[in-house]
């Protein structure tokens, strides 16, 4: 076994003041990424907020959020082609009464995440240069999708 080195920040305390939420209703078009990075930034932007976490929570189990890169479209098309490969249409699945899509979308949403934690400090997510926060649109057909956002923390 090597030693590792490891740093680490001093520990920086807030106390939470303000709890706000939001609901965002996202339009999608049918299977794939729409990225909600610049929304999440304007609402802690709108509710001034400056240390704390921002959380998303996706209301559906046939869509799903992600923090992925941003930087090169071509990620977004391979994890799509993963997750066909992983749940494909084409099985014999039990549930299919709102079509072929519907039951591969729910095993999607269970390997991917309906909610995502992200720190805010200094009123900014802190996401990595190349992440992004993305929905999953797992349907064939376009959906409107709420994504509920709450930031806890301290704002003004």
């Amino acid at each position: 076994m090597t030693a590792r080195s490891m740093i680490r920040s001093a520990p920086k305390s807030v106390t939470a003041d303000t709890v706000a939420t939001s609901t965002l209703t996202v339009q999608t078009f049918g299977a794939g990424f729409v990225d909600l990075t610049h929304e999440a930034a304007r609402f802690l932007a709108d509710i001034f907020a400056r240390d704390g976490a921002l959380t998303l929570f996706i209301r559906h189990t046939s869509a799903s959020l992600t923090i992925q890169e941003n930087a090169d479209p071509s990620v977004l098309v391979d994890l799509m082609t993963v997750l066909d490969r992983m749940a494909p249409q084409a099985f014999p699945w039990t549930h299919d009464t709102e079509g072929p899509d519907d039951m591969p979308a729910h095993v999607r949403t269970m390997l991917t995440a309906t909610s995502l934690h992200v720190p805010v400090l200094a009123g900014r997510m802190a996401l990595g240069t190349w992440q992004a926060i993305y929905l999953i649109e797992h349907r064939a057909r376009p959906h409107a999708r709420e994504v509920m956002l709450q930031f806890v923390g301290k704002a003004g």
